[in-house]
């Protein structure tokens, strides 16, 4: 799932930004964080990375920056 809602694949290795698009946002504005059981923080991924994908994982967004009126 990415921030709730589920999505499928066929390419277990995908780059983070692929993700991002497929969730419907732009790499630009956005990172893709992996939620992991046991851990406080989700573990965070470049545009670039290489994210190895399992069946159940769990994955958040996270907005980079945004402009205040």
């Amino acid at each position: 799932t990415i921030d709730g809602r589920p999505f499928s694949t066929s390419d277990a290795k995908q780059q983070a930004a692929a993700l991002l698009r497929l969730a419907g946002l732009d790499p630009i504005g956005y990172d893709l964080a992996e939620i992991r059981p046991g851990r406080a923080e989700p573990k965070r991924f470049g545009d670039e990375d290489i994210v190895h994908i399992k069946d159940g994982d769990k994955f958040v967004t996270i907005r980079q920056s945004a402009e205040v009126a």
